[in-house]
């Protein structure tokens, strides 16, 4: 079973195995914690995202943390937020499965998330810890130990804390 922690903190500053990028499609930076993981890790990481060449929705891809504390980067596009009846939620689960998925394959035993899709993607905070903390606590993990749930907003924290203690 994957202990789980919930912090209120920086994503780029934890010393972890591998911390998740709420991604754009393109890989190649954007705003909020994508732009916010390019810049700490550096030029480096762009130039390692090129060849990728992109990722879908709901999928994840991997690359090294370069200048981050972390060893590896997973980038997962999340989906943007219509009304939820446009398989958002199943699009969702499917990033913490492919993410955790990599983490396993890389073997990492600490793997830190932000909040995807909740920043300018839409999707409501608190339907979005929900499929979070249920996707990641029935993940059969058999390398990843701990997960740490990462939140930028103290609002956030808080969501999470409620959901965790009702999961």
């Amino acid at each position: 079973m994957i202990n789980i922690e919930v912090i209120q903190g920086d994503i780029t500053k934890l010393k972890v195995d591998a911390i998740v990028n709420a991604a754009n499609c393109s890989l190649l930076g954007g705003g909020g914690v994508d732009g916010a993981i390019h810049r700490a890790a550096g030029p480096e990481l762009l130039q390692a995202c090129i060849p990728l060449n992109g990722c879908e929705t709901g999928k994840a891809k991997i690359t090294p943390g370069f200048k981050l504390p972390a060893k590896f980067v997973i980038h997962t596009p999340g989906p943007v937020y219509r009304d939820g009846l446009h398989g958002e939620p199943e699009l969702l689960e499917s990033c913490y499965k492919s993410c955790l998925a990599l983490a396993e394959e890389k073997n990492c035993e600490t793997v830190a998330f932000p909040a995807i899709s909740t920043g300018v993607y839409g999707y409501p905070w608190k339907e979005a810890t929900e499929i979070a903390v249920k996707t990641v606590r029935n993940f059969p993990a058999k390398n990843v130990k701990k997960v740490i749930f990462c939140c930028f907003s103290t609002e956030m924290e808080k969501i999470y804390r409620d959901v965790f203690k009702c999961a």
